[in-house]
């Protein structure tokens, strides 16, 4: 299993395994990684579930489609060139050490 690293507000980090396929949201969720909301559930239409990819990581991962890039434009906090939907994310083996950053605020 690939693990992921969240990197919370508070500057802590969090470890946790993640299933193939399953995103780095539902990840989060699974694991009540605090700063991840994900009010929609994960069908991209909220934005409350931003992270900030880190920069060893970004370029494995697919291009944000153009949902997912309006809506990084709208959310709460400041849109970065490593911000990413977590929710639009899957976990792949290629991913295993990824290390994503919570932001202050996602609402």
């Amino acid at each position: 299993m690939p693990t992921i690293h969240y990197i919370l507000k508070d500057g802590s980090t969090r470890s946790v395994d993640a299933k193939l396929g399953a995103s780095v949201m539902e990840t989060a969720i699974q694991h009540n990684i605090r700063g991840i909301d994900a009010e929609c559930g994960g069908s991209c239409s909220c934005a409350t579930c931003h992270v900030y990819v880190d920069e060893a990581f970004v370029d494995r991962l697919t291009p944000p489609d153009e949902m997912e890039d309006e809506l990084l434009d709208g959310t709460a906090s400041e849109r970065a060139p490593n911000s990413r939907l977590s929710c639009q994310i899957p976990v792949t083996a290629e991913l295993d050490g990824l290390t994503v950053r919570v932001p202050e605020t996602q609402v």
